[in-house]
């Protein structure tokens, strides 16, 4: 049974709470919240000569979030409300705020105070002050509030806040964690890796380049404590949690290969899809630049598609014509695009999705080639949507890394050296395994040769799944998923059909003899025998991820030998 809603406050320092509302279950269906552990949306309270109020919730926690507060102070005290973000998600509460509150002064960068009007109309603040780099706010008793500007294209009015008292840095979207618990800090900081590293995955990864910036200039604070907007907050793990972000950026940066994604979103659902697009990009080992044209200047465009492999376009539709700042950065690219680089195009829309046909048409009469079918998504979309369009990411880097590939030159003695000894390795061998998930409405399978017993006490393995793998997303701690071992003499025909490509979102199992097992996963009829297995923790390797598997039931189907595949090489499967 899930549990409900509820705010947990906690003092966190000096005159300082923290309201972490909590929901337990999956808050979205956005792709930064694929691992189904809930959520906090944390605020914080400081209560010094001035009373400052961070981040209020969003509208679904609206009645018990006032009412936590009111059991502490009467909000008729509160001075100010600091946006670190501002969406529309939250204007219902800070509507409320207002309405008993009226003496409130809003703070917020510029671009959120752009934005604020049309989350709040018809009520607006009577007070609002804007701040940019380098304000202070001195609430008194040495809370001389510092703040930070750190944009990025998905959130552009991203202010972080330095207070200087407490030493407590309120970093807003990074370093955050979708996870819901108990804990306030983070305690045993390594049980969270998984989470952080997924959520920065999707949802930092994207921007590498303005979030370095950022990162930047917080390493002028001294802090000893991360507020974060979501999970526990980074205390213990602080120092080790900033070298990581420091290092997968770094990894980002490095990638050869880019791909300019572009995009408008009226009401969010097209950065939703832009980003599960990325997350499939991402994971195949290419770079991704997004870049929000209602904000980038046409120099910013230009660059990028000079140097990027390949472009994507992601509309909203607006009285049946794409934005205007989506049309003048499709004439920059087209303008300065060679035919050699991939294209792609996706939107969501509410009636008739005009601008996604517009899109399409003129890249099409440009003479580009497209990376994946146009995704057309009417209103929000679903978990199965968001798997469609991470596959379509993920397909449209393979292709420009086959044509990268296609184009390079001939061996050097070194790179003799090294298929040498690929071909050495590609000597050890494995047995040939399906294994196959289903979660929600979603499911994977993919042929695995890497499996190796790992522990007898619990009984389990270890399989290796590549990190542009569709069911990698799907694999992770705490998943479910069946381990199918295939027969040797019949299992030429399971082989073909898991080693040919599949379309973003196509069904895996299409005329395949299966049934349910009881973790929800498919069992292959005509395997040899099968696992139902959870994933105990799995461990990043260089381009693949190794996956503890712990066998919970199994049985022989049929009699026989376990077929194997012998290799030429240690660099294909």
């Amino acid at each position: 049974m899930i549990k409900p809603r509820d705010v947990q406050v906690c003092p966190i320092g000096v005159e300082t709470l923290v309201l972490r509302s909590r929901t337990w279950d999956r808050l979205k269906f956005e792709i930064e919240y694929g691992l189904q552990r809930g959520t906090t949306a944390n605020s914080y309270l400081i209560q010094a000569d001035k009373i400052a109020l961070f981040d209020p919730p969003g509208e679904s926690f609206t009645e018990i979030f006032l009412k936590a507060i009111k059991q502490r102070i009467d909000p008729k005290t509160i001075d100010y409300v600091i946006l670190s973000h501002v969406n529309p998600n939250r204007g219902e509460t800070i509507k409320a705020l207002l309405e008993i509150a009226p003496q409130i002064t809003i703070v917020c960068s510029n671009p959120g105070a752009m934005l604020l009007p049309n989350i709040l109309l018809p009520q607006f603040p009577n007070q609002l002050k804007v701040v940019k780099g380098e304000d202070t706010l001195d609430l008194g008793q040495g809370h001389e509030l510092e703040f930070i500007p750190t944009p990025n294209p998905r959130y552009p009015a991203q202010l972080c806040t330095y207070d200087p008292k407490t030493e407590i840095l309120y970093t807003d979207k990074l370093f955050g964690a979708h996870v819901c618990g108990d804990q306030i800090f983070d305690e045993g900081w390594a049980v969270y890796a998984e989470d952080r590293r997924y959520y920065f995955d999707c949802l930092i990864a994207p921007y590498g380049k303005q979030i370095a910036t950022g990162l930047e200039k917080l390493s002028r604070k001294p802090a000893k404590i991360y507020g974060t907007g979501h999970g526990p907050l980074v205390r213990y793990g602080l120092t080790e949690l900033t070298a990581f972000y420091e290092q997968w950026l770094k990894a980002q940066k490095s990638q050869e290969l880019s791909v300019a994604l572009i995009y408008a979103s009226a009401y969010g659902n097209t950065a939703v899809l832009g980003q599960a697009i990325a997350s499939g990009i991402t994971k195949a080992g290419v770079r991704v630049d997004s870049i929000n044209a209602e904000a980038a200047e046409p120099d910013e465009i230009k660059e990028a598609i000079r140097q990027c492999s390949g472009f994507i376009f992601g509309s909203p539709t607006l009285g049946g014509h794409a934005p205007t700042q989506i049309q003048t950065a499709l004439g920059i690219t087209l303008a300065n695009a060679d035919k050699t680089k991939l294209a792609g195009v996706f939107g969501s829309y509410g009636w008739s999705g005009e601008a996604i046909d517009l899109l399409e048409g003129k890249i099409r009469d440009g003479g580009y080639q497209f990376g994946f079918d146009p995704i057309r998504v009417k209103f929000t979309p679903t978990e199965g949507t968001l798997k469609t369009c991470e596959e379509a990411g993920t397909d449209f880097a393979q292709t420009i890394k086959k044509a990268q590939k296609s184009r390079k030159p001939k061996s050097s003695v070194n790179e003799s050296q090294t298929a040498r000894t690929e071909q050495a390795l590609g000597r050890i061998v494995g047995s040939l395994c399906i294994v196959t998930c289903q979660q929600g409405e979603v499911n994977g399978a993919m042929l695995a040769s890497w499996v190796s017993q790992a522990t007898f006490n619990p009984p389990g393995f270890t399989v290796a799944v590549a990190k542009e793998r569709a069911i990698e997303s799907l694999l992770h701690k705490g998943s479910s998923f069946v381990l199918n071992i295939l027969k040797e003499g019949n299992h030429l025909g399971l082989m073909k059909q898991f080693l040919k490509p599949f379309s973003p979102g196509e069904d895996r199992f299409a005329g395949v003899k299966i049934e349910t097992a009881e973790n929800g996963s498919p069992i292959l009829q005509d395997a040899l025998a099968y696992l139902e297995c959870t994933v105990g923790d799995r461990m990043e390797c260089g381009d693949h991820w190794v996956i503890y598997g712990v066998a919970k039931k199994g049985k022989v189907l049929e009699e026989g030998v376990t077929a194997v595949h012998y290799r030429k090489s240690g660099n294909h499967y």
